[in-house]
């Protein structure tokens, strides 16, 4: 199995990211060795572009899956190469129902490079040039946005998940990556979607890919990928469908596992 590993696409919070939400110099070591050795490495996260570009990931990747699937971005020079956005018209649909399926829920969208709010939304992090408050959800529909967000002041996420792929049905897939919020994508779109696409433009097969995550949003890449791997901390649906399961995000489980990754490529040699 790994004589044939091409490429690494690992999602980042819960996996390869510290519970601090910092990338360690010896994770940051293995991925530039992996890649020295000629290995793909991907970053894939539900994160928009925004949130991978501020970690400091120390070169090893040029390009990133970001927003669950729907965006393919370009680290270095800051840009999209791909979109594969929610139709404005599904987005209107989607939180006009959602309003009546779940009333109080709030809305956010990522929309390009750019972060749009309702003001009742808690951002995650200061203002910043590219995020605007809008005063009702539906002017999202004004532009396709390639994730919307939906939160809930009191409903709790495990009744407002089945409402929300109810309304959604077959125009949206609707995900998960942590207990606060819904993540709501164009029909089709994933991370094992985005996946696919970018490793058949590299002329790599699933087979010669290795996937790490952790949450129920990493599910469709990891069972695309011929090998599936789980940190320790991971959601008991991903650890369920690992083929192998490391240590936790809090222990570096994901360098440790390159360092031996690269160490069996070694002995191959």
């Amino acid at each position: 199995m790994t004589a044939t590993i091409r490429l690494i696409a690992t999602d980042l919070d819960g996996t390869l990211l510290r519970p601090d939400g910092t990338v360690t110099p010896r994770a940051r070591a293995a991925l530039r060795a992996a890649r020295a050795r000629g290995l793909e490495i991907v970053p894939v996260t539900g994160r928009p572009p925004r949130g991978v570009r501020r970690l400091d990931l120390g070169g090893c990747a040029t390009l990133a899956i970001c927003a669950n699937g729907a965006l393919l971005y370009d680290l270095a020079g800051d840009r999209l190469l791909d979109e594969r956005p929610i139709p404005g018209a599904v987005v209107g649909r989607l939180v006009t129902d959602l309003r009546q399926a779940a009333p109080g829920a709030v809305f956010a969208a990522e929309a390009g490079l750019t972060f749009c709010r309702e003001p009742v939304y808690a951002a995650n992090h200061p203002l910043d040039e590219r995020e605007g408050v809008v005063e009702d959800a539906l002017r999202f529909a004004d532009r396709d946005v390639a994730k919307l967000l939906v939160r809930h002041p009191s409903m709790a996420q495990k009744l407002l998940l089945p409402l929300a792929q109810a309304v959604a049905g077959a125009d949206a897939v609707v995900t998960r990556s942590g207990l606060e919020l819904l993540e709501i994508s164009a029909a089709g779109v994933t991370k094992a979607s985005a996946l696919r696409r970018l490793c058949d433009d590299l002329g790599i097969g699933a087979a010669e890919v290795v996937a790490l995550g952790d949450m129920v949003n990493d599910l469709p890449m990891l069972r695309w990928a011929g090998r599936a791997v789980a940190v320790a901390n991971a959601h008991p649906d991903v650890l369920a469908a690992a083929d192998e399961v490391i240590g936790g995000n809090a222990d570096e489980g994901v360098a440790a596992y390159v360092e031996r990754l690269l160490a069996q490529l070694g002995d191959m040699a």
